[in-house]
């Protein structure tokens, strides 16, 4: 029986950017269910999971996401499952927010009273001092889509330990595609806005042999 070491190592080297999958391979529901929890139960920073996973399975919204999508005309038309990661507002996460403080703090994490306001005042201090995030758009709606990508790491990592296949996505020209899903009434531009998309399916042919920088040029300790 494989060790859980021997099977991670095992899923890291098959998972490579897969650009074309086979369009007669689909994954079983349960497979997929397993892969959307890796995300949904993903860390993030403060525990505000700041992200929403829209699985696009409509063959004609996907060819209207590829025509502003550069970077996944493969990928779209023969995968067997597309998620597009939604990522909050830079408003929508600010301290005072219903997101927050009603959405998080209070319904989700269930926090006391004088729990939860401590936890804000942390919160803003490390919007406004800590990262100097606080009035700069970009870089909050940055910072929110740096917590779904790692939902997307972990869901990319869940699929290869059942042998399913991924790409991870940013080949798309960003406002383009935001339109395309206002328009389809599936995104609440004022709420979110997109962070990447992810493709998942079985590969239609294999990869060239993963290449990585040595152990050495990419690891320092400090003893």
């Amino acid at each position: 029986m494989s060790s859980i070491p021997d099977m991670l190592m095992r899923a890291w080297r098959f998972r490579h950017a897969c650009k074309k999958f086979d369009p007669h391979k689909k994954i079983s529901d349960a497979d997929f269910q397993t892969i959307l929890e890796g995300g949904r139960l993903s860390p993030s920073s403060f525990g505000f999971e700041p992200w929403q996973f829209l699985v696009v399975q409509n063959p004609g919204l996907r060819e209207k996401i590829r025509a502003v999508s550069w970077g996944a005309q493969q990928q779209l038309p023969t995968a067997s499952h597309v998620i597009v990661i939604l990522a909050c507002k830079p408003h929508e996460m600010q301290p005072d927010s219903p997101y927050i403080q009603q959405t998080i703090m209070r319904e989700t994490q269930a926090l006391p009273e004088d729990v939860a306001e401590a936890r804000t005042e942390k919160y803003r201090e490390f919007l406004e001092k800590d990262f100097a995030l606080a009035g700069n758009e970009r870089a909050g709606f940055e910072w929110v889509a740096r917590q779904c990508y790692i939902a997307l790491g972990n869901m990319m990592t869940a699929a290869a330990l059942l042998g399913i296949d991924s790409c991870p996505i940013e080949g798309f020209r960003k406002a383009d595609l935001e339109a395309v899903l206002s328009r389809e009434d599936l995104l609440d531009d004022a709420r979110w806005g997109v962070a990447c998309m992810l493709a998942f399916g079985y590969r239609a042919k294999e990869p060239r042999p993963k290449t990585r920088r040595p152990e050495e040029a990419v690891v320092r300790w400090v003893q």
